[in-house]
């Protein structure tokens, strides 16, 4: 109970700080608002090297905020990502989506699908590859690149082409099934309701295939529950033949977002996942 209560206070003071926006490194070029969709809150903000490379890397990165809030360029989402791998030659791109409850999750993963087929679509016009995608997000956003990565097919079916792997900073959410038939807190009741059947279609553990793209889960060893779910999904993955890992990190829930790019041992633990998904992502973080 004390932890949700700790991630309800995070949440809330992730409102608070929304009026704040990533700062952006000299050099970097940023395309602003892209649309994926008709509505306002599909769009996605793309950040470029200064350089025009012709088969970058793209990190599609999505923001968190219980399902019902937060922003693409709130500066814990952005600003250390973007100043870490962008000058290295990476394209790094921020989503926004519908929000609860006008969006349940379901609905949203398939706007982060969405946005990642139309990323894929213009990459090439970015100086980046189609082919060499990697999907990141943090607390509820890692929950949704998590639940499209467990089957990607449903990514597929929406016109998203396959990526390299995705890295969940932090998610809460991947047996929701369980969350909702113990005690847990009110912003699980927001987000998913009382619906078992919206519990298991939202659930990524309910839905993991042999075909997952790698995985690494990102988790803060201060709080018990967050590495146990991440350990018992990597597991489940793993008996499907599917690579899936855990990482532990002695950090809050908003720290693993916001440390992730500054120089140290996290970053270097993660980048480390980054560089085994592919070569040229290797190639550009060597030091």
């Amino acid at each position: 109970m004390i932890a949700c209560l700790r991630l309800i206070a995070v949440a809330l003071l992730s409102v608070a700080a929304l009026s704040a926006q990533a700062a952006t490194p000299d050099g970097v070029k940023v395309l602003r608002d892209v649309a994926y969709g008709p509505a306002k809150l599909q769009a996605m903000d793309v950040y470029l090297p200064a350089e025009k490379s012709e088969a970058a890397p793209v990190i599609l990165m999505v923001h968190g905020g219980a399902w019902r809030f937060g922003d693409k360029r709130h500066p814990p989402v952005a600003e250390s990502k973007v100043a870490r791998w962008v000058p290295k030659g990476f394209i790094f791109v921020s989503v926004n989506y519908p929000m609860a409850p006008e969006s349940d999750p379901v609905a949203q993963a398939d706007d982060i699908a969405r946005a990642l087929a139309a990323a894929q679509a213009a990459a090439r016009g970015w100086g980046g590859d189609p082919a060499r995608f990697i999907l990141m997000g943090h607390s509820a956003g890692a929950h949704l690149v998590s639940l499209l990565n467990a089957d990607p097919a449903r990514a597929a079916r929406l016109g998203a082409k396959p990526w390299l792997g995705t890295v969940s900073l932090d998610s809460g959410a991947l047996d929701v099934p369980a969350i909702m038939n113990h005690r847990h807190a009110r912003l699980y009741d927001e987000a998913f309701g009382g619906d078992p059947a919206l519990w298991e279609a939202s659930s990524p553990i309910h839905h993991l295939t042999k075909d997952s793209p790698p995985w690494l889960g990102i988790c803060s060893s201060n709080r018990r529950a967050s590495c146990g779910t991440n350990q018992v999904y990597a597991a489940t993955s793993t008996k499907l033949g599917t690579r899936a890992e855990t990482l532990g990190e002695p950090l809050s829930h908003g720290e693993i977002n916001s440390e992730l790019g500054k120089p140290g041992d996290y970053t270097d633990a993660v980048e480390s996942f980054l560089a085994s998904l592919d070569p040229t992502v290797a190639a550009l973080l060597k030091p």
